[in-house]
């Protein structure tokens, strides 16, 4: 009796591949007919003269198990290889998505700036009195940057020149800002900028000092999770592996449901670094 204990062994194992759940529904359905098929084929053989089937009859049987056994490890392992291949690329794709809408988010955010500038300008036209003559008077100037100038517009001029690719003349724009208005609501923008236009210009150290100046300055501020997110970039671009992946992670970890961390996320998948 000894070999029919090894077939049924073998039955087990066949019904704990397909409990696992580690092929297709098709492979199930196929792997239960076989299962059906081999034991009516051990009820006949139980059947037979009252008592146990003869060796040959044994070994043929677990001959037949043995080799539908190897076929569907087979075919669990193919399966395997094709989940791990898609979920890469599932990973791939969900990285460049999150990317794609950061940078959408982003854009949405200058055109509303630029449109609140543009209805600015259309009310100061509006507030400009009709001449008595038949000529229109020029609209107002607004004042020119500098200490006389209100932070508002010193601010977008600068803003302004960054999203125009003026990036030194951006940068002064804003370190002026920052000289007469150091504690604004704007103050904490105006620094990120700055680091920003160092990063555009691949000056990735002055731009990791202007990212700290952020975080150290301003802890509270909306833009920290793109400080640390640039900041680790930066470190990265310098060839400092270690210290760039610790500021992703930091972003991962500090604002797990932003932007930043997915981003952060897809960057660290790439390079082969454990996400938790």
């Amino acid at each position: 009796m000894r070999p029919l204990r090894r077939l049924f062994l073998a039955v087990s194992l066949a019904v704990a591949l397909a409990a696992a759940g580690c092929v297709s529904s098709q492979d199930i359905q196929g792997l239960q007919n076989q299962l059906s098929d081999i034991q009516k084929q051990m009820l006949q053989l139980q059947k037979q003269a009252g008592e146990a089937p003869s060796k040959q009859e044994v070994t043929n049987l677990q001959s037949s198990v043995g080799q539908q056994m190897q076929g569907l490890l087979k075919t669990e392992a193919d399966m395997q290889v094709k989940l791990q291949d898609l979920s890469s690329q599932i990973e791939a794709l969900q990285a460049k998505l999150e990317d794609t809408n950061f940078r959408l988010s982003t854009l949405s955010q200058q055109i509303a700036t630029t449109n609140q500038e543009l209805k600015g300008f259309r009310s100061q036209a509006a507030a400009v009195p009709a001449p008595d003559g038949s000529t229109t008077a020029p609209p107002p100037q607004p004042p020119a940057a500098g200490a006389g100038a209100d932070p508002k517009t010193l601010y977008d001029s600068a803003y302004n020149d960054f999203l125009k690719g003026n990036y030194d003349l951006s940068m002064r724009e804003f370190q002026e800002y920052l000289a007469n208005f150091p504690n604004t609501d704007l103050s904490d923008n105006a620094t990120y900028w700055i680091g920003e236009g160092y990063y555009r210009q691949k000056r990735f150290r002055q731009a990791i000092e202007q990212y700290d100046a952020v975080l150290s300055r301003f802890p509270r501020s909306d833009k920290t999770a793109s400080a640390l997110l640039k900041k680790g970039y930066a470190h990265l671009e310098l060839g400092e592996r270690s210290q760039g992946v610790v500021q992703l992670q930091h972003v991962v970890r500090q604002y797990p449901t932003s932007d930043e961390a997915n981003l952060a996320r897809g960057r660290l998948r790439e390079m082969g670094v454990d996400v938790r």
